[in-house]
């Protein structure tokens, strides 16, 4: 099993959070040794998740709650955006992410439109789990080479 820390974070789903999460994530990639451009790449990808998790997961009025794991590794960040609110089980989370299908077209997912394909241009691999509210994982590498060539694309489970 590769070793990393763990770092979850649980904010009202409210825009006015958005900047404490950004705060956060450019800390975490700092500390890292990522450089000025991916980080600010980290923070517009990590903004549009939630943004879109404020805007399309809670009806006007409700309390939601927005959950944000940070997976740091040795050669790459993992970031989670979790609209339903609870704690992660990443393994659960990862047993539930699968490709993405053509067949389904990605405006149908609820954090669909251009948010999406903007996290898809700034990340390294983007993933969908949609069985319990929307989960987006995004992985930036470290270092550029570490990147496979199957790991552009958006994946997703029904």
């Amino acid at each position: 099993m590769e070793k990393f820390d763990f770092i979850e974070m649980r904010i009202p789903a409210k825009a006015e959070y958005v900047g404490v999460v950004r705060l956060s994530i450019s800390g975490i990639a700092s500390r890292m040794g990522f450089n000025y451009e991916d980080i600010e790449d980290l923070k517009v990808a990590i903004s549009e998740a939630i943004t879109n998790a404020v805007d399309h997961a809670y009806r006007e009025g409700d309390d939601g709650e927005i959950t944000v794991g940070f997976g740091v590794y040795e050669n790459r960040l993992e970031v989670m955006v979790a609209d339903h609110g609870g704690s992660f089980n990443l393994q659960e989370i990862k047993g539930g992410i699968g490709p993405y299908t053509r067949s389904e077209p990605v405006e149908n997912l609820r954090e669909g439109g251009f948010g999406l394909f903007l996290i898809n241009a700034l990340m390294d691999k983007v993933e969908i789990n949609n069985n319990y509210g929307v989960i987006v994982l995004m992985t930036k590498y470290l270092y550029e080479t570490e990147v496979g060539l199957d790991d552009d694309q958006i994946s997703t489970t029904q």
